[in-house]
């Protein structure tokens, strides 16, 4: 199976956060599972550089086979399958684009080779499908934002209404990379806190990210996708968000304008608009889970 650029860019993401939080030294391990003989330690490259790499070297041998099965391996998703599902459902996107899909058949993970035929007749349904989903989500109406009823620390809720105040003219001066920044940074800010309130819940989820001695890893230490999956996981936050919050969990990358120019990232209105109603959505739901 032979991939293109695009397919491998989601793959790196897949293994490096979206599946689960992999550190540098499980990167490793995980690629040395795969054949690779690399060690950890100085000089060592990013992860999403590291990550990226390896797959360039084993696309097209049957070790990107090995590895699509490793990271969509049913047995890490005990008792969040649908979560799996999910994430071969989005993945199957890019990669059928390169006449393949990836298959679950209850534990067994399988491809299947497709033609055009097979792509366009899916294909155009599932777009038109995911517009109608994308403008129901974005004419929800919220009731306003009212962060002092989150019942977070009074410091961080006076800076974070202040950020609300930004992102909203933000928008409205028509910066979306800004907007996009400022609801991530936003969210990740509250869901810290919440976790903060609730540290069992956070600490004790399946998706958890944990450090080499396989225990929870500090808060302080979590991406936004963490905090996003533990709170979905947790019931705080519903499918709505945990779906459209895409568009957020790699804001930080696009801080740096190489990262931008190499993933061909460039937001506009709509996606800015997207952003701002996740973190309204996300807002509303953490003040029903409080109540």
């Amino acid at each position: 199976m032979i991939i293109q650029k695009k397919t491998i860019q989601k793959l790196r993401e897949l293994i490096n956060e979206e599946t689960e939080y992999r550190s540098g030294p499980q990167l490793v391990d995980f690629f040395n599972d795969l054949g690779f003989n690399d060690v950890y330690g100085q000089g060592f490259p990013s992860r999403w550089l590291y990550t990226e790499n390896n797959l360039v070297k084993i696309n097209g041998t049957p070790e990107l086979d090995k590895c699509l099965r490793s990271v969509f391996s049913p047995l890490n998703f005990i008792g969040r399958f649908n979560e799996l599902d999910s994430h071969i459902a989005i993945f199957n996107e890019y990669l059928s684009f390169d006449n393949w899909i990836v298959i679950r058949n209850g534990k067994e993970i399988t491809f299947q080779k497709i033609d055009d035929a097979y792509f366009n007749k899916n294909s155009s349904h599932e777009v038109h499908d995911k517009e109608i989903k994308e403008d129901q989500f974005l004419n929800r109406v919220f009731s306003e934002v009212d962060l002092d009823k989150l019942e977070l620390e009074y410091s961080i809720t006076e800076i974070l209404k202040l950020r609300i105040e930004e992102i909203e003219n933000c928008l409205a001066s028509n910066s979306p990379l800004s907007v996009i920044f400022l609801c991530g940074s936003t969210l990740e800010g509250i869901l810290l806190g919440v976790a903060t309130k609730f540290p069992k819940e956070f600490n004790t989820a399946n998706s958890t990210p944990k450090n080499d001695e396989g225990k929870p890893r500090q808060f302080q230490e979590w991406n936004l996708n963490s905090f996003i999956n533990v709170a979905y996981e947790n019931n705080i936050l519903r499918e709505d968000v945990k779906k459209f919050s895409h568009t957020l969990r790699d804001f930080r990358n696009y801080i740096h304008p190489y990262q931008q120019l190499y993933s061909g990232f460039n937001p506009d209105i709509h996606t800015a608009r997207i952003s701002l109603q996740v973190l309204r959505a996300a807002i509303n739901q953490i003040m029903n889970y409080k109540k």
